[in-house]
């Protein structure tokens, strides 16, 4: 199933499609050496925007909370993804706790938890459940819409080690994004492998440092396919020290938002396209779909009221927005029962192992459809992404197509790890 693409510009896309599939072994051959070079996260997921003219990533994230999203055909592929990382990293591995998301309300996050915990058990592991949440004192019994229940345990932090009672294991996988900081109970974990790495947490990471890394990889990639880098790439500007409720900063922004308008007017210019260009800007840190707003005129963020001042204010976790990045607009045509979608691509080590269509009816395309109301679609990906069909027509093709959407979520998983070398904190520096 392709979505449906609702744009008379479908030419740079299709064009791309067909360099993308012509310069296969060339692009696996170049993700191959990088791999040798730099180590990719434990897992990632990367919110992708089809314009027709344009295909980019919006937003990496690497604490993934949609795998129960993906179709259960996907999930051999999602386990040899999990060995291979495993194997990697602890190869005598026999636990691995699992850390979620504090807030465990949502039935939907705790369905992702229960698939993971599928997933790395099928990889071999004996997996169980432990929480950041303090009031936890005991097992806790949690019911899934399924029918099943999760256990949730309280960590016990012993030395130099974390587990739970008569749980030892030798890696902790975080599934909580620490936008609320870095508590101190993973902090000096240095007998155990910790996944992601502490500094991929919202409280240290910035998506400025992780866009300018995917700047010079989407560079590098385009020289390989000899195409121009903006049709992978989303331009952007950042910005620190911004109040929004007390309306500080925001000339900053605003003068960065009008410079981005230009650019982009002249980049639809050079290649024909009638489109009106926005940009979004959005909390530097941070994800849920918080602290997002679009803009289509710069003047727009002299004039905001008390409300949209207020929303931009604060991320998840009621964290202070203070530094924004202001990204260019990729508009998004295509469409699932006519509602308005965007492909996100779900990674584990360096595999793509699958993905879905995140869908919002009450959206526009030019709009963040991941708020309140957006639903998922999964058989999108059904039909594998890792199988192209070379010499089936552009456009055509689902496997195609979605081996296009593997590339860029793998480019941006790319950026991601060089972006975690850049601020590594612990990172020896050769003078």
């Amino acid at each position: 199933m392709v979505p449906h693409l609702i744009t008379a510009l479908t030419g740079p896309i299709n064009e791309l499609e067909q360099r993308v599939l012509e310069s296969m072994p060339a692009i696996e051959r170049w993700f191959r050496l990088e791999w040798m070079e730099h180590t990719p996260p434990f897992y990632t997921s990367v919110d992708v925007r089809n314009a027709g003219f344009k295909l980019a990533p919006v937003d990496t994230n690497l604490f993934p909370g949609g795998f129960n999203n993906l179709t259960p055909e996907m999930l051999p592929l999602a386990v040899q993804a999990a060995m291979a990382a495993i194997e990697k990293i602890c190869p005598e591995a026999k636990n691995l706790l699992l850390i979620p998301d504090r807030h465990t309300r949502n039935t939907f996050y705790l369905m992702n938890v229960q698939r993971l915990m599928q997933i790395f058990h099928q990889a071999g592991l004996n997996v169980r459940l432990g929480m950041l949440d303090e009031e936890i004192k005991a097992p806790v019994n949690v019911a899934l819409p399924d029918g099943n229940e999760l256990t949730l345990e309280p960590l016990k932090r012993t030395r130099g080690r974390l587990g739970l009672k008569n749980f030892d294991p030798c890696t902790i996988l975080l599934n909580d994004d620490l936008s609320a900081g870095t508590p101190k109970v993973l902090q000096h974990l240095y007998e155990q492998y910790l996944l992601p790495p502490l500094h991929a947490g919202w409280g240290v990471r910035r998506k400025s440092n992780h866009f300018r890394s995917y700047e010079e990889v989407a560079k590098k990639f385009a020289k390989l396919l000899g195409m121009d880098p903006w049709l992978i790439n989303p331009m952007y500007g950042q910005c620190g020290q911004v109040d929004f409720a007390q309306a500080t900063g925001l000339d900053c922004v605003q003068t960065h938002a009008d410079a981005l308008l230009t650019k982009v007017r002249r980049k639809y210019k050079e290649y024909g396209i009638n489109e009106k260009p926005f940009v979004v800007v959005k909390a530097d840190n941070g994800t849920c779909g918080m602290g997002i707003m679009t803009v289509r005129d710069a003047k727009e963020l002299a004039d905001l009221n008390e409300r949209a001042r207020a929303r931009m204010s604060a991320a998840k976790n009621g964290q202070e927005v203070t530094d924004v990045i202001i990204q260019e607009g990729v508009p998004t045509f295509e469409r699932v029962n006519d509602a308005v979608a965007e492909p996100v691509v779900y990674m584990i080590d360096r595999y793509v192992v699958g993905g879905f269509y995140r869908v919002h009816a009450e959206r526009g395309v030019d709009e963040n459809l991941n708020a309140p109301g957006a639903s998922f679609v999964p058989l999108a990906f059904a039909p594998s992404g890792q199988l192209p069909r070379p010499g089936e027509k552009p456009g055509a093709s689902a496997p195609n197509r979605f081996y296009m959407y593997g590339v860029i979520g793998r480019l941006a998983m790319l950026a991601a790890s060089y972006e975690l070398e850049a601020t590594d904190p612990d990172a020896e520096v050769y003078e």
